[in-house]
């Protein structure tokens, strides 16, 4: 039995190390489009939540967001690695501070790579394209998630 695909707005996220790329689509969850880049933050603040956690529910508010796709880097023999214990970490840590707002992981095999290629294919290198890569791995962890929800049924 397939479950109907819910309408509302969902970010896409990818974590990294140094940041964290968001993108989002639009309410019928056909396109995914790149949103920002939000530098790590292990610094608290007042509510005792880091800086780009608090920007990640600020974001989900704005957007009146209804889910959170986190890409979750997996091997390609299909298991789950460091990276992935360290991105599951993360969303432990994330979950409670969008709560109710579900969190929910999708297989972002490669994403930073195609966005990387997609990127220099249109001329963006270097500096410009660091400053970028993060959403549009972001695009792309969502827009894989869309597509796949979508060719379910």
């Amino acid at each position: 039995m397939t479950v109907p695909f819910a309408r509302g707005v969902r970010l896409g996220v990818d974590v990294g190390q140094v940041r964290v790329g968001v993108a989002r689509c639009d309410p019928d969850g056909i396109l995914a489009s790149p949103v920002k880049t939000v530098p790590r933050d292990q610094v608290t603040g007042p509510d005792g939540v880091p800086a780009d956690m608090a920007e990640l529910r600020r974001l989900i508010e704005e957007f009146e967001a209804i889910e959170v796709v986190v890409g979750l880097p997996v091997a390609l023999n299909g298991r789950e690695g460091v990276a992935a214990g360290h991105i599951r970490a993360y969303a432990d840590r994330l979950g409670p501070v969008i709560a109710p707002v579900p969190v929910v992981f999708t297989d972002e095999r490669m994403s930073t790579v195609v966005a990387a290629r997609r990127l220099s294919e249109r001329g963006v290198k270097g500096r410009r394209q660091r400053a970028v890569v993060d959403q549009a791995a972001a695009v792309e962890i969502l827009q894989g998630w869309l597509d796949a929800r979508r060719s379910r049924g």
